[in-house]
């Protein structure tokens, strides 16, 4: 099995959602449907960024890590591979 780290963004509401999953098409498509319940704002959410694993574990050990931060700059250079600015 493979699982998935991803962050999102809605140009909407001007927000990124960090998650986990493991089937990314599906879990996509439930936050652009209005199915989620932090994400239900919106309807515009985009795929910016993606990591696998292996297990389930290391994906939510790797998602509370980025949502520990509580950084956008930190969220933005994993986006843009440290080319912030």
């Amino acid at each position: 099995m493979e699982y998935f780290v991803y962050i999102i963004y809605s140009e909407s509401v001007h927000r990124y959602y960090v998650g986990h999953c493991q089937d990314l098409e599906d879990r996509i498509g439930r936050h652009k449907g209005g199915r989620s319940k932090y994400t239900k704002t919106a309807t515009d959410w985009e795929v910016k960024y993606t990591e696998r694993f292996s297990t389930r574990g290391e994906a939510m050990i790797r998602e509370r890590e980025i949502k520990k931060k509580k950084s956008r700059k930190y969220i933005e250079f994993l986006i843009y591979g440290g080319q912030i600015g």
